[in-house]
C-alpha cells in the first residue's frame, strides 16, 4: 500500500464508503422504543401541527430537552416524507460529521497521518457508530460538542493566523450554542469547565486573550436565547421546569431512578472504543506529555476525557449515551499514538480485536439465553448468523492486521482494523432488526392500521408505546399513565383520563353512542378489564401489548 495519507484516490473512496454505508443504514431498521420512538414523534407532531416552538409529545407539552433534534428531524420529514431513515438522518449526518471535524483538527494540529488515523478510530468505534444509527440525542448534541472542541484546537494551534483564531473560534461559540439547544446547559457548562482546567494546568493565562469572547457571546446568544425566550413567553412554566427540574434536580437527585455503578463510564468508555481498546490506555497516558509550542492540544483532549468521565459518574443520573461526546477526542488521541506506536503496540491491539472475535463466536450457541420472555427466543435464534459473521469478521481483521503489524505496514494494519470495526459492528446492529420489530410492536400494524384509520379515539391504557404511537401517525389518550409525561399533565390534565374507572366508564359511554374506538392496553391489565365485562373485542396481541376495540 502507497503511503496512506498521500493516497488521494484511496482516501476518496474510503471516504465516499463510509458516507454512503453509513447513510444508507439508517433505514434498514424498524425505530426501537423508547427514544427512537419518542423523538421521531416529537418530530411528526411538530412537522403537522407547525408549532415549531413548543414540543409536545403525544399532544402534551414536553420541556424536558431542547428542540434542535425535534427540528432537524421535522425538517426531514418535511423535505424526505415519514419514515425510518429520515427520522434518523440527522443522527447519521452528525456521525460523520464528527468523523470529518475529528479528521481535519487531527490533520492540522498533529499532522496528516495523525488526523486520517483519528478519522479511521473514529468512524470504526462501536459507541460512535452505533449512537450515529439511533435516533436519539447524545449524537446531536456530541456532534455539536465535537464541533466546539475541533474548532477551539484549530483556533488556538501555534500555528493559526489571526483571521483562522477569529473564525475558528467563533465556530467554536456556534458550537457550544448548538450544544445548549440540543440538550441543554451542558453544551456549555461541559467545554468552559474544560477550559479552566487546561487554563490552570497548562499554565495558559493568555488563551483567554484569544477567545474572541465578545464577538463569541454575541454570537451564542443568538443562536441560543431566541427559542428559550419564545417558548417561555408562550409557556411560562418551562423556565423553571427546564433549568432547575432537568438541569440541577437530575444531577443531584435520585428521583429519576437512573443511577448506576461509579465505574460504569469507564467499563463503557472501554467497550465503546473498541477495536482500539488496546491503545487506549496509552494513547491516554501520551496526552500528559507535553507538546512543543505555547499551546498543548494533547493535554486539552486529556482533560475533556477525564472530566467529562468523572463529571457524569459524579452524577445521579446516570444513561450510557452521556459519555459519547468523549470519543471524538479519544479517537485525536489515539490516532496521534499510532503513528508513533511501535509493532509490537499495534500488534497487540490487533490481538485485542481476534479476542473480541472469539467471544463473539463463543457466544453464539448462547444467544437464546438474552431472551427475557419464551416467544423472544425465535428472535435470537435468528440473531444467531448476524452475531457469528461480526465474530468472523473480527476475527479476521484482527488476524490480518497482526500480520500487516509484523510486516511493519503501519498504514495497512490500522486500516484494517477500521474497516474489521467497522463491518463488525454494522453486522451487529443489523441483525437486530427482528428484535426491534417486537419490542416496537410492528408485527402487530398490519392488522391494527386499518382499524385505526376508522377509529375515533385510541386510548393506551397503562402503557405509552413509543415506537407505535409514531407508526399510526396519531396520538393516544392516556390512561392511568404518567411516568415523562407527569409535568405536562400537570399543565394539561385533560388530555389523560387519571383512572382505569373513568376509563371503562368513557368506553362503554362511547360503546352505547356507537362510537369506534380502540385500546392499547397493557397486558397486565387486559385480564381485568375482561374481568369486568367491558365491551370488547381483541384486535391483535403480544406478550408485551393488546390491541383492543369496541365492535
Amino acid at each position: 500500500m502507497a503511503d496512506l495519507p498521500r493516497n488521494k484516490r484511496l482516501l476518496l473512496a474510503l471516504a465516499f464508503g463510509f458516507v454512503l454505508v453509513s447513510l444508507f443504514v439508517l433505514g434498514i431498521r424498524t425505530l426501537v422504543p423508547p427514544d427512537e420512538g419518542r423523538y421521531a414523534e416529537m418530530a411528526r407532531e411538530m412537522f403537522a401541527s407547525g408549532d415549531w416552538i413548543t414540543p409536545r409529545l403525544n399532544g402534551i407539552k414536553y420541556f424536558e430537552k431542547p428542540p434542535l433534534q425535534a427540528w432537524m428531524n421535522a425538517l426531514s420529514f418535511t423535505l424526505f416524507g415519514l419514515g425510518e431513515w429520515q427520522a434518523r438522518l440527522w443522527t447519521g449526518l452528525c456521525g460523520i460529521l464528527g468523523v470529518g471535524l475529528s479528521a481535519l483538527a487531527g490533520w492540522r494540529v498533529f499532522g496528516a497521518r495523525a488526523g486520517l488515523y483519528g478519522a479511521l478510530v473514529l468512524g470504526s468505534c462501536f459507541y460512535w457508530v452505533a449512537c450515529s444509527q439511533v435516533d436519539s440525542l447524545d449524537m446531536g448534541l456530541s456532534a455539536m460538542m465535537t464541533l466546539s472542541l475541533c474548532a477551539l484546537l484549530l483556533a488556538q494551534r501555534d500555528g493559526a493566523d489571526a483571521a483562522e483564531r477569529r473564525n475558528w473560534m467563533l465556530a467554536c461559540w456556534a458550537g457550544m450554542a448548538l450544544s445548549v439547544l440540543s440538550k441543554g446547559l451542558i453544551g456549555v457548562v461541559l467545554p468552559g469547565a474544560v477550559l479552566v482546567l487546561y487554563m490552570v494546568l497548562a499554565r495558559d493565562w493568555a488563551i483567554w486573550k484569544r477567545l474572541h469572547a465578545g464577538k463569541g457571546l454575541l454570537l451564542f446568544f443568538l443562536i441560543a436565547a431566541p427559542w428559550f425566550v419564545l417558548v417561555g413567553l408562550r409557556n411560562p412554566e418551562q423556565p423553571h421546569f427546564f433549568f432547575v427540574h432537568e438541569h440541577v434536580d437530575r444531577f443531584l437527585l435520585k428521583e429519576h431512578h437512573r443511577e448506576a455503578a461509579w465505574w460504569i463510564f469507564l467499563a463503557l468508555l472501554a467497550a465503546g472504543s473498541i477495536p482500539w481498546l488496546g491503545a487506549l490506555p496509552q494513547a491516554l497516558a501520551a496526552g500528559r506529555k507535553r507538546d512543543a509550542g505555547v499551546f498543548q492540544p494533547s493535554l486539552l483532549l486529556l482533560i475533556w476525557v477525564v472530566f467529562i468521565v468523572a463529571f457524569f459518574s459524579k452524577s445521579n443520573s446516570k444513561l450510557p449515551g452521556y459519555i459519547l461526546p468523549v470519543f471524538p477526542a479519544v479517537a485525536m488521541l489515539v490516532g496521534r499514538h499510532l503513528t508513533a506506536a511501535t509493532r509490537r503496540t499495534l500488534m497487540l491491539n490487533a490481538t485485542q480485536l481476534v479476542v473480541i472475535g472469539i467471544a463473539l463466536l463463543g457466544l453464539v450457541p448462547f444467544a437464546t439465553t438474552f431472551a427475557k420472555r419464551a416467544s423472544e427466543a425465535a428472535l435470537y435464534t435468528a440473531y444467531q448468523p448476524w452475531l457469528l459473521w461480526a465474530g468472523i469478521t473480527a476475527l479476521l481483521g484482527g488476524g490480518v492486521a497482526i500480520f500487516r503489524a509484523w510486516r511493519d505496514r503501519r498504514d495497512s494494519a490500522v486500516l484494517t482494523l477500521a474497516l474489521a470495526g467497522f463491518a463488525a459492528t454494522q453486522l451487529l446492529l443489523a441483525g437486530f432488526e427482528p428484535i426491534g420489530q417486537a419490542r416496537a410492536g410492528a408485527k402487530l400494524l398490519p392488522v391494527v392500521a386499518p382499524e385505526a384509520q376508522r377509529a375515533t379515539r385510541i386510548y393506551s391504557v397503562g402503557i405509552y408505546e413509543q415506537a407505535l404511537t409514531f407508526y399510526l401517525q396519531r396520538p393516544v389518550i392516556l390512561v392511568d399513565y404518567r411516568d415523562e409525561f407527569d409535568f405536562g399533565l400537570q399543565q394539561q390534565p385533560n388530555l389523560a383520563i387519571s383512572s382505569l374507572p373513568a376509563f371503562m366508564a368513557q368506553w362503554r359511554r362511547e360503546t352505547a353512542a356507537g362510537e369506534k374506538v380502540m385500546a392499547i392496553v397493557h397486558n397486565g391489565i387486559i385480564a381485568d378489564l375482561m374481568r369486568q365485562g367491558l365491551p370488547m373485542r381483541v384486535v391483535a396481541a403480544d406478550e408485551r401489548r393488546t390491541i383492543i376495540a369496541n365492535r
